[in-house]
């Protein structure tokens, strides 16, 4: 008698800043439990571990049946934005000391005269030049001085660095002079954490380098501990998988380089939304997809053009989105791959206030997890978008996490009618709609800026809507866009957590090599992607994935000789020859044509920087689907109750549909809320609703604006 399997399971935990998010799956009948559990700023190792025995006790798994744990992580952003990084140091050539704090002359608010810098992270006085220098062709012109490096590391360490950074020019050509130096340096000061240029991002560009191997610098300690205390805890609770941390290009990347190289993990947690819209859109059918994460603090905004999200070579981190544009300028530069996101300061617990001059706002300051809004009754008196819901008959008080939180809508009134009501002499209803349009409008210009923006028409898209806020306001969002679907995930309180068991592991190999398209000298270019390439297998195989498992893909940045930036360039097939360039210079026209609406076809091009993405391919879980309906949709109908939609009167008897109880092929029409434990989907009027084979709700508008 042949003994039944051992099933598997892999788990997801992303964090949030007012939530914990956890999924975990059985791997062959694609089941999953879900956990939601408050953050735990202070320490989030243990809202980590909290999710994970939640997930445990759920699914009745036994630690040593977990073979995947995947975690998607806001540390080490937190710890820039909240200005709470290491003591960090900087070793650079003597004379550059000042690179990072003269920086770019781009500005956040060009004509804004009273704006402040962003204080940079290493201050003046632990920025130390030394002797040294190579040349753009990575000859050494100056020999480094080695004993002003044991100089430095003696003066950092009276100091109390923790970390420091080297960054040298010229050392995308020959990163002899820091690799000397970090030897030292590591001699010197055992204890100290030492992050190169070279290792993190060797790009040509000084200011963009520098800023990239600081911020690894700033957070590689903080983010270091935290790691090896889950590390800790998953070895002493039996867990014997690997663990392993969502990056910010979308892949998966084992603990262990996380640890050492953390600037990649920095838009963790968004990252893993976008994951997951792709694979929830692929599921539904649709290619094109804009995905919409609102959560408790702020709202994410992806775009997915033919299954792919889009990547960006750069970006910058505590940089947000006002008053219609990003804010080039407001943050700290990282040269490296990141998912094309948008951020605002709106979530469910983003707080409305009235201005000086009596205008009403919303965001960006929140009241994440503690105290949270004042309906959840646990010291908060600040009105919020959470609390707007509630008093518009949105949202159930007793329905919240599985009726394990009660909200008080006492609570959520007395904050509305004190801060917004009577200042500005509003109804309550009126006075709750406003809030919700104004956190309406701030997401509406991130969606524009992900989408019209970059060129491309947000009318081809459908969006996916998540995060426990998100369906709240979808169906809004894209009235206003004229996007014609939308897409409700099950459990969108959960996706993110959702898209870190659908992802591959990733490592971008990147390195400069200014050659032009025509005329140039293409060997430098093959051999370079040759070298790439190699060291991508080597490392995909250190970590166990055979060559059938191995996804290799080749990308430059290109410019018109003269420009000052690149676009990144998926390169075509085939080796790197005449054809091969001539090729790629088509998509660059095409690509230049698609994002600044022109090109220059008789311009020479040149290859910039040359890119080898890896990804090792871990096998796809395949989701549960739902039993099919039965009978007619009301089935699943709990009852009614008043709900505010857009006038000042409710819609009295508005449907309340129990999400759980939905099977595929049922079929509805709004208004109409749907309930579940971690989110509630609000249906408006002129919606119609069917559940797909999988339990998505795919919401269509019955008549489009202008019809």
């Amino acid at each position: 008698m042949i003994a039944p399997a051992v099933p598997r399971f892999r788990i997801g935990c992303d964090i949030g800043g007012t939530f914990t998010d956890g999924v975990i799956m059985r791997e062959d009948t694609g089941e999953f439990w879900i956990t939601k559990t408050p953050s735990t700023p202070s320490d989030p190792s243990k809202g980590f571990a909290r999710c994970l025995v939640l997930l445990v006790e759920e699914s009745a798994a036994k630690p040593p049946q977990i073979v995947h744990v995947f975690h998607g992580t806001t540390v080490a952003t937190n710890a820039i934005i909240e200005r709470q990084t290491a003591r960090t140091g900087l070793i650079t050539n003597d004379g550059f000391t000042d690179v990072l704090e003269i920086g770019r002359q781009q500005r956040a608010k060009l004509y804004d005269l009273q704006q402040e810098k962003n204080p940079p992270l290493v201050p003046g006085r632990w920025r130390l030049g030394v002797k040294g220098r190579m040349d753009a062709r990575g000859n050494e012109l100056v020999a480094l001085d080695r004993d002003a490096i044991r100089a430095a590391a003696g003066h950092l360490r009276e100091q109390g660095i923790e970390s420091v950074a080297v960054c040298f020019l010229n050392s995308y050509r020959n990163a002899g002079h820091e690799e000397d130096a970090a030897a030292i340096l590591r001699q010197e000061s055992p204890n100290l954490y030492v992050s190169t240029s070279a290792e993190i991002s060797p790009l040509f560009r000084e200011f963009g380098r520098v800023s990239t191997t600081v911020v690894n610098a700033a957070v590689v300690p903080i983010v270091d501990r935290y790691l090896a205390a889950i590390e800790r805890d998953l070895h002493s609770s039996g867990f014997v998988a690997p663990l392993h941390i969502m990056q910010s290009n979308g892949g998966l990347i084992r603990s262990r380089h996380a640890r050492k190289q953390p600037v990649n993990i920095i838009e963790s947690g968004p990252a893993a939304g976008v994951i997951a819209a792709a694979f929830i859109g692929q599921l539904a059918g649709f290619g094109n997809v804009l995905a919409f994460d609102m959560g408790g603090t702020t709202a994410k905004v992806g775009l997915i053009k033919d299954g792919e999200p889009q990547i960006m070579p750069d970006y910058e981190v505590g940089a947000t989105a006002r008053a219609g544009q990003y804010e080039t300028g407001a943050g700290y530069p990282v040269t490296l791959p990141v998912i094309d996101l948008v951020e605002v300061g709106a979530g469910g617990g983003s707080i409305a206030w009235v201005d000086s001059g009596g205008a009403l706002k919303v965001g960006p300051r929140s009241a994440g997890a503690d105290p949270g809004p004042a309906c959840f009754d646990l010291g908060g008196t600040k009105p919020t978008v959470t609390d707007a819901h509630l008093v518009l008959g949105r949202l159930n008080p007793g329905h919240l996490l599985g009726r394990k939180m009660t909200l008080a809508p006492a609570r959520a009134v007395g904050a509305i009618e004190s801060e917004i009501v009577d200042r500005l002499d509003l109804d309550l209803h009126a006075a709750a709609l406003g809030i919700l349009e104004i956190a309406n409008a701030n997401m509406l210009r991130a969606l524009r800026l992900v989408s019209a923006v970059r060129g491309y028409d947000p009318r081809d898209y459908v969006l996916v809507a998540f995060g426990g806020a998100g369906p709240l306001h979808a169906g809004k969002l894209a009235e206003e866009l004229d996007i014609p679907v939308v897409v409700v995930p099950r459990s969108p309180g959960v996706t993110c957590a959702l898209g870190l068991l659908v992802t591959d592991v990733r490592h971008d190999y990147m390195r400069t090599c200014i050659v032009p398209t025509e005329g140039g000298d293409l060997g430098e270019v093959r051999d370079l992607v040759a070298r790439l390439q190699a060291r991508a297998r080597d490392d995909l195989a250190a970590e166990g994935f055979a060559a059938d498992r191995m996804l290799l893909a080749v990308s430059a940045d290109l410019r018109y000789r003269g420009q000052a930036y690149e676009l990144t360039v998926a390169a075509p097939a085939g080796g790197v020859d005449a054809a091969w360039a001539a090729r790629l210079t088509e998509r660059f026209h095409d690509f230049h044509h698609t994002t600044y609406g022109h090109s220059s076809p008789g311009l020479p091009v040149e290859i910039v920087s040359v890119r080898v993405t890896a990804s090792g391919l871990v096998p796809k879980p395949r989701l549960h689907e739902v039993e099919p309906a039965l009978g007619a949709a009301g089935e699943a109908l709990t009852g009614h109750r008043p709900v505010w939609f857009e006038a000042a009167t409710p819609v009295e008897r508005c449907a309340i549909y129990d999400r759980y109880a939905l099977k595929a092929g049922h079929r509805f029409e709004g208004p109409a809320v749907v309930e579940e434990m971690d989110s509630t989907v609000v249906v408006y009027p002129g919606w119609r609703v069917e559940v797909d084979r999988f339990g998505n709700l795919i919401m269509r508008r019955a008549q489009r604006n202008g019809a």
